[in-house]
């Protein structure tokens, strides 16, 4: 399958590492003129030049009117920005709660409301939001984060009948565990430090994340894989969808 993204401009927040880096990378390889999105100038700068793409610095928490001023069009959005941390179910409190909506929903529906009206107006475009395992199945550890990528799922389902006839296609990506920065230390504080790292990552899985029927941590390029197909021309009947890139870790069979 050819995938030609050549004349269109996407946005990728919270693009400077990780799976964010990986779908701009995807993304500008397909042609398309990537806003690259951070809060750090030095960052955003070093991993727009990585990619290819353009620096858009901005906090899409606070308002996203840096980033909007900076690319205030585009015919793709991946919103990919999101925060977590664990934290016992009885100790989060109300502002917790309240930053985790803000930051992990409110901030995507808010350039969601920014970019969808242009995009129906010029009768194209793709709008994605990466959510997460723990959106179906809850992390008892974390259940504030549970909570916001499960409402990303709803929000998705819910633009994507806002954009219905339009030409406009809305979805959400269902992650499962990545292996990003910092997972290596974490998986060999539950593992031997003596076995090579893809024995590591299969043992940690095998014993902590039985689920996973690949039996591995995901590449963050598998996820861009996905995001860059949902992106194309070639994926104009795929709209209102949770389509997972978890290696089968959710045990079901629908989201």
């Amino acid at each position: 399958m050819n995938i030609d993204l050549t004349g269109k401009t996407a946005l990728v927040t919270g693009s400077t590492q990780g799976i964010g880096l990986a779908i701009a990378t995807g993304l500008a390889r397909a042609g398309a003129r990537v806003g690259v999105n951070g809060r750090n100038p030095e960052r955003v700068e070093k991993a727009a030049a990585e990619v290819g793409g353009i620096p858009v610095v901005g906090d899409v928490v606070e308002g996203a009117d840096e980033v909007l001023r900076a690319l205030p069009q585009v015919d793709i959005l991946v919103n990919n920005f999101g925060v977590f941390e664990s934290r016992p179910a009885l100790e989060i409190s109300d502002g917790e709660w309240r930053r985790y909506f803000e930051a992990n929903v409110l901030s995507a529906v808010r350039l969601t409301r920014a970019y969808l009206p242009g995009m129906k107006k010029r009768g194209w475009g793709r709008i994605q939001y990466i959510a997460s395992d723990s959106a179906v199945v809850t992390p008892e550890e974390m259940i504030h984060y549970g909570m916001s990528k499960t409402a990303l799922l709803a929000v998705s389902r819910g633009f994507a009948k806002e954009a219905a006839g339009t030409g406009v296609t809305v979805n959400s990506v269902i992650a499962g565990p990545t292996h990003t920065g910092g997972v290596e230390d974490f998986v060999y504080s539950l593992v031997s430090r003596d076995l090579p790292w893809d024995e590591a990552q299969r043992e940690f899985m095998r014993r902590h994340r039985p689920h996973s029927l690949i039996q591995r941590l995901i590449e963050p390029e598998e996820i861009a894989n996905m995001v860059t197909y949902l992106s194309s021309p070639q994926a104009s009947a795929t709209t209102g969808g949770a389509l997972r890139v978890d290696g089968g870790y959710v045990d079901a069979i629908l989201p």
